[in-house]
């Protein structure tokens, strides 16, 4: 049998954990275009962006491999999104509830790859493990999130809470070829 692979993109904020996500779970190592930032602000949060896409894969069984695409989070980079977003079968939208001055930002994003494609996606609740982190409840009523989309708490670190993320989607995508 043929190896089926599952593109899925990994989007949302500045500093929301898109990278340390992919990075967590990937069995290779992540192919990065980090920067250095040169915002004295941004600086502040930390030293480097992704300026084009973070890459990485992981291979589920013999015939399922999933590769992940990471976006920048950064609005002057977003030209890269539409680029990243095509053939994608669903994508995660990071948020980081610790910050809820990133939330209007991570809505807007979710929006735009709606737009892109009519795939599956989630919402993943990052920072979880903090005292300062939104509760799952108060956030979907922050970000104004539908009642059947899957809003999932996550620490982007921690691979066991990146694969719970990852098998929502690919259920989620699965249902979907199912039903076409």
């Amino acid at each position: 049998m043929q190896t089926q692979t599952v593109k899925m993109v990994v989007t949302g904020p500045f500093s929301s954990g898109k990278t340390e996500f992919i990075r967590a779970i990937s069995e290779i190592d992540v192919v990065t275009t980090e920067k250095d930032i040169s915002s004295e602000a941004e600086r502040q949060v930390k030293s480097y962006t992704t300026v084009a896409m973070d890459f990485g894969r992981i291979t589920v069984d013999d015939d399922l491999v999933l590769y992940l695409f990471g976006t920048p989070g950064q609005r002057r980079f977003d030209f890269m999104w539409e680029i990243l977003a095509e053939g994608m079968l669903g994508f995660v939208v990071m948020v980081d509830s610790t910050k809820p001055e990133t939330f209007r930002e991570a809505k807007s994003i979710l929006e735009t790859f709606k737009a892109y494609a009519p795939t599956p996606y989630v919402v993943a609740a990052n920072k979880q493990d903090l005292g300062e982190a939104w509760n799952i409840d108060d956030l979907r009523i922050a970000l104004r999130i539908e009642e059947g989309v899957k809003l999932l708490p996550c620490i982007a670190s921690s691979k066991d809470s990146v694969k719970e993320v990852l098998l929502e989607l690919l259920y989620s995508i699965l249902e979907e070829m199912e039903r076409s």
